[in-house]
């Protein structure tokens, strides 16, 4: 196999494993995360929520944890 396909190959294996693993990332890493890009934006008076996917109810979800197995919400106070 020629390097640059398998470069290329090794690349785009690389892409979509991306989205995987933001997946798995555990909820409070990436609650923390979220809240501070909400508070670089100078948003006041919310609240992030982490709950099981099957509880999220009528609040917006703004993210997706654990694999996949809870939600992280946002809601305006």
């Amino acid at each position: 196999m020629n390097k640059n396909l398998t470069l290329t190959l090794a690349l785009l294996g690389a892409v979509l494993a991306a989205p995987a693993y933001a997946a798995a990332k555990p909820c409070e890493e990436l609650k923390a995360e979220i809240a501070a890009k909400l508070d670089e934006k100078g948003v006041k008076n919310y609240t992030l929520t982490v709950v099981e996917n099957d509880k999220a109810g009528e609040v917006k979800v703004i993210g997706s944890c654990e694999g996949g197995s809870k939600k992280i919400t946002y809601e305006r106070k």
